[in-house]
């Protein structure tokens, strides 16, 4: 484990990668991908999501590695040590708002259902899918707040043993376990769907395009899509760039995490859509495809209980990456700010996460509420649809425009490596990025 002053840094660049291609492939890729993949028509989408999850992700990823790495801190230290207006602090402040705080304080409570419909594999949810009765199943769950807050505590522990551990020990190492075994997952069930009668139509579906059934909101869908799927805006990249070596070469590492993170979302369609098109369900119903449509699937399979298993286990590993680097924004923070041990930003601040996701646990069954939307849905509308956009807009203004020269040189390592898309880059930053991740934030507030 190397280290720069007292700044713990990734054991290798590898490790780096999949640490951040860990933080990148989410539910995101594994339950949200495929599902606006079968609302919106199929392959042609999904080329659209990959043109701009380059153009527009792979710009704001590059700049936030450049804030971490030049600063050495957290999201709200980088713009203190290298804004001369504090005004751009603010967008540190967004971003660990809503990073280490608003975003992990409900993503633990879906965490908790995937180990829910684990343990559900074998008791009971392939009798009540086959029965057609998983819809029942889902709801029953909802409405009983204790045992969804008891899962989300065990979801937080294993998330906060982890990052506990540190940059290297923990993160790093659990990353190089769990993203290997999320392909192997993923393999296994695509081998499973594609063997299943009737699977063809499901893959001609996936990856023969059909350009006359996207629409604007399919476009505006992938650029969203592209866009939260690499978890930018969040304060994740700055945190993980701080722990980068100097030596390292930024653009490509950051290529390197943007192809892993749309391979891992590529096979997930792979993986589900010849099964929903072998047992005859309608690829567009959204979230329900993945918590009732596709358990159904499972009962109706050999070896269903045990193909389901595997799949909720890959959601529950996907999730698990993503919850490990949020959490580290918040203990990135708390360690630089407060200069407390790893061990007890970690405790602390993972226990005080998991207390605020509680109201959003308890908000399925009708309260709290907040403006008219319940506790979980006003959490993700006020991240997802305002915080976020609005950060990886500050971010592309001040690299693009006020950091430009400085960005220059972290971004081609003082000069010693080749960036030949640097005026491209820029140009995005200060035009493209912010214009069309400006677009998602006016559609949010709609």
């Amino acid at each position: 484990m190397s280290a720069s002053g007292n700044r713990e840094l990734w054991g290798s660049r590898i490790g780096f990668i999949v640490a951040a291609a860990g933080s990148a492939v989410g539910l995101g890729n594994v339950w949200r991908f495929p599902y606006l993949v079968g609302m919106n028509g199929g392959a042609a989408f999904v080329l659209v999501y990959i043109a701009l999850a380059i153009t527009v992700g792979l710009t704001v990823m590059i700049a936030e590695f450049c804030l971490g790495r030049a600063s050495r801190k957290n999201a709200v230290g980088a713009f203190r040590v290298l804004a001369k207006n504090p005004f751009w602090q603010i967008v540190g402040w967004i971003g660990l708002l809503v990073g280490g705080f608003i975003i992990l304080s409900y993503y633990g409570i879906i965490a908790g259902w995937t180990i829910k419909y684990m343990v559900g594999s074998f008791t009971g949810l392939m009798d009540a899918a086959a029965a057609g009765k998983s819809g029942d199943v889902l709801n029953a769950f909802l409405a009983d707040s204790g045992n969804m807050i008891m899962y989300q505590v065990t979801a937080m522990l294993v998330c906060i043993v982890i990052v506990a551990g540190g940059v290297g020990k923990g993160i790093e190492r659990a990353c190089k376990i769990l993203m290997p075994a999320l392909f192997i997952l993923l393999l296994v069930l695509i081998v499973r769907a594609v063997t299943l009668p009737g699977a063809r139509e499901g893959i001609v579906f996936y990856l023969k395009p059909d350009f006359s059934k996207l629409t604007g909101k399919s476009v505006l869908d992938a650029l969203s899509q592209g866009f939260f799927s690499l978890s930018l805006g969040m304060g994740i990249m700055i945190t993980y760039g701080s722990y980068i070596a100097k030596d390292d070469n930024l653009p490509g590492s950051a290529m390197m995490v943007l192809g892993l993170d749309t391979l891992i979302a590529f096979l997930a369609g792979l993986a589900i859509f010849p099964a929903v098109f072998a047992m005859g369900v309608e690829p567009s119903q959204g979230v329900g495809l993945t918590f009732v449509a596709l358990p159904g699937i499972f009962a109706k399979m050999p070896m269903g209980a045990f193909f389901c298993f595997l799949f909720f286990l890959l959601l529950f590993v996907a999730a698990l990456t993503s919850m490990i680097s949020l959490l580290e924004v918040a203990v990135s923070f708390i360690m630089d700010e407060f200069h407390w041990s790893r061990s007890k930003s970690a405790w602390l601040g993972g226990i005080f996460i998991t207390l605020l996701g509680v109201p959003s646990a308890l908000s399925f069954t009708g309260s709290p509420t907040v403006f008219g939307k319940g506790f979980f849905d006003f959490m993700d509308y006020i991240s997802n649809s305002i915080l976020m956009p609005s950060c990886a807009i500050g971010i592309s203004l001040y690299v693009g425009w006020v950091w430009a020269n400085s960005a220059r040189k972290e971004v081609t390592n003082q000069g010693q490596i080749r960036f030949g898309m640097m005026e491209l880059w820029l140009m995005s930053l200060r035009f493209f990025a912010p214009i069309a991740i400006g677009v998602i934030l006016i559609n949010g507030i709609k």
